[in-house]
């Protein structure tokens, strides 16, 4: 998926090509579109060979990962993770591999952190951070959220314009606080 800034997308490429098609030179089209002479030869060329499926963005992943863990020591990374329910750091170390490989292991895994697992039992006690408990009401406005901010006491000339006034006290106590409420239904 190409970028928000991208010079092309999808329909920029069809129309690089259906410009070619009506016999622009392929440096005008370059001018035009605001992109090297490279891009719309590249574009042109992949037409040419895909038709309009070789304008879709391509994936960036890398064919092979020749420095990837090999499977047999993910599935001994995982053994000793279950077994002696230790952490990254204490894995590496017994199967001389880099922590970070570890945890990269575990997370591809999908294998729950140690603080989520009960000690003695290993099962998983916790849910991740991510599920936290929410409040959930079953029809819309059974479950009201209040804030209550409050602003202070206006200045004096405020309160004579609004001819806001109270009988007693001191200059304090005529002017009340200003608070604002906002609501919030759920």
């Amino acid at each position: 998926m190409s970028h928000r800034n991208a010079r092309t997308t999808f329909h920029g490429r069809l129309l690089i090509v259906r410009r070619y098609q009506a016999g622009w030179p392929k440096a005008h089209i370059a001018k035009a579109m605001g992109v090297s002479r490279k891009c719309v030869h590249t574009w042109i060329s992949r037409f040419e060979t895909e038709g309009e499926d070789g304008l879709h963005d391509r994936s960036s992943r890398p064919h092979t990962s020749p420095t990837r863990v090999r499977p047999s020591v993910e599935n001994q990374i995982v053994a000793w993770r279950k077994r002696h329910r230790c952490g990254p750091d204490e894995i590496a170390a017994k199967l001389g591999i880099c922590p970070r490989t570890v945890s990269r292991v575990l997370n591809r895994r999908q294998m729950p952190h140690l603080r989520e697992l009960d000690p003695m039992t290993g099962q998983l006690i916790r849910a991740s951070k991510t599920t936290a408990v929410r409040y959930e009401r079953s029809r819309p406005g059974e479950l009201v959220h209040m804030d209550v901010k409050k602003l202070g006491r206006p200045p004096m000339r405020w309160m004579a314009r609004t001819r806001t006034r109270t009988c007693t006290g001191s200059r304090s106590q005529e002017r009340p606080w200003i608070r604002l409420h906002s609501l919030v239904g759920r």
